[in-house]
């Protein structure tokens, strides 16, 4: 045997021992094992709907009453300013009666004289001397005559503008020597006597879902007392043009401490939607873009997650609204997704307390 094939079969000895302990060192080797990703969970539902809408308003007067002359004429005095308590009867503005007096002073005059002649055609009548249609002629303008003086005592007995009821100037819209229509709101008068109401501008999505009578929560800035239980009294019948929202008014019960003017804002429990929108937290979101964003679902036969695109249709301050993509019964994860991955393997944790 030559020195060449002995080497050779040397070698041969050599690769295989080599490859032989390349298979042994892989086989000893333990397989790879899944890792597991904790996970928090929610199983989507419709009543996740249920939610509280909150409105920011003001309170104000039940009753704010603009109060005007009956008659046009110029303003003599105007005896409170906004902001002022007035009692009920107050004198609150008076015309300058100088024209309406003369007014009545001359109508008065004419009736004693259409009165007079009535009288005298009366008798002449009476005796036959004149015609009926003389006689009823003088009837007539006698009974003109007192309905003037009656119109001329109206407008000097309105020439002065009383309250109503007690309560606040609200607002103060003319002043000493300014002439005015008649109708014209000279003050507007807040009624202390009808108390107060919680105003708030509502969306029109949300509007349509209140009715009046439906309770509501009404915290104060101005209160430590707590929120205050109120109802929806009244809903407006047609949105602001500018803003698109509908004005609620909410009836408020009697406390001490409201004033009108004073910030709060209005808790109300909507119910739930039957539109097929599913309503899921903020965190279960990701990859988010205009009008959609990515969930992850955790499929409960095999653990394992997938993604799934979802369409949002609107954002809250902790809840999202979605619209289209989730079912209900689907099982999304809400807390620790950061790391997962499309058929990563989950365990389900239980919420932290």
């Amino acid at each position: 045997m030559s020195a060449g094939t002995i080497k050779i079969g040397i070698f041969a000895v050599v690769l295989a021992s080599l490859l032989q302990g390349c298979g042994d060192n892989e086989a000893a080797k333990p397989a790879t094992v899944d890792e597991v990703f904790p996970v928090q969970i929610l199983t989507v539902q419709p009543g996740n709907m249920v939610r509280t809408l909150d409105a920011v308003g003001t309170v104000r007067y039940r009753r704010e009453t603009p109060l005007g002359f009956t008659t046009p004429g110029k303003v003599a005095t105007v005896r409170f300013e906004e902001g002022d308590y007035v009692p009920r009867g107050a004198l609150l503005a008076a015309l300058d009666t100088t024209t309406v007096g003369a007014d009545l002073s001359v109508a008065e005059a004419e009736r004693s004289r259409a009165q007079a002649e009535f009288e005298r055609i009366k008798q002449l009548y009476a005796e036959g001397w004149i015609t009926k249609a003389r006689y009823e002629s003088a009837e007539t303008a006698a009974k003109a005559a007192s309905a003037r003086v009656a119109q001329a005592g109206f407008a000097r007995g309105t020439a002065q503008l009383n309250a109503p009821s007690s309560g606040v100037i609200l607002a103060r819209n003319v002043e000493p020597g300014q002439v005015v229509g008649a109708g014209m709101a000279v003050v507007i008068l807040g009624q202390a006597d009808q108390g107060f109401v919680f105003r708030a501008p509502v969306v029109d999505r949300d509007a349509a879902k209140l009715r009046v009578g439906m309770p509501a929560e009404i915290t104060l800035e101005a209160l430590e007392s707590g929120p205050l239980t109120a109802t929806i009294s009244e809903i407006e019948g047609q949105a602001n043009m500018a803003t698109g929202a509908f004005t609620v008014q909410f009836a408020l019960p009697a406390r001490a401490k409201i004033r009108a003017g004073q910030i709060g804002t209005a808790s109300i429990k909507l119910p739930a939607a039957n539109d097929g929108a599913m309503q899921i937290p903020a965190s279960a979101l990701f990859g988010v873009r205009t009008g959609e964003g990515l969930v992850y679902i955790v499929d409960p036969k095999t653990n394992r997650v997938e993604t799934r695109n979802v369409i949002i249709d609107r954002v809250m301050d902790e809840f999202v609204i979605i619209s289209g993509g989730l079912s209900p019964g689907d099982r999304i994860v809400v807390a620790g997704g950061e790391k997962l991955r499309t058929g990563a393997k989950v365990r389900i944790a239980p919420a932290a307390k």
